[in-house]
């Protein structure tokens, strides 16, 4: 498993995993203007993620390429498990109860679980 990653962090990586390689620019310009970081900030997540070994490099003339090392499916399905183990004693059972008692699953919500279910059990 990945150490975690930071929110600020898996905004980075959202993108990267869009679309990779791309330079510490190319990456500012596609979340500068929603959340109005600098260059420098943007730098500074991606070194985090590369201590993190989360990215790779690669150097290409005098800037540098970052790519995912890991793949998001396979990052999310971690950070989900944990999340369920922590909180939720590793069952998800009480994951979904305490979402419908809480009033968080939607009609559509509660369909697509069912269509998932049914699915499952074939």
């Amino acid at each position: 498993m990945v150490e975690r990653i930071s929110d600020a962090e898996h905004e980075i990586m959202e993108v990267l995993w869009q679309e990779a390689p791309l330079t510490a620019t190319d990456v500012a310009d596609r979340v500068s203007e929603a959340r109005g970081w600098t260059l420098q900030t943007v730098k500074t997540l991606l070194s985090r993620l590369a201590a993190k070994a989360v990215i790779g490099t690669e150097r290409d003339g005098r800037r540098f390429l970052y790519s995912p090392l890991v793949e998001r499916d396979s990052y999310l399905a971690g950070v989900s498990r944990k999340f369920v183990d922590r909180l939720f004693g590793g069952k998800v059972t009480p994951l979904v109860a305490h979402l419908a008692e809480s009033d968080q699953l939607s009609d559509d919500d509660i369909k697509e679980i069912e269509e998932l279910l049914r699915d499952l059990k074939r």
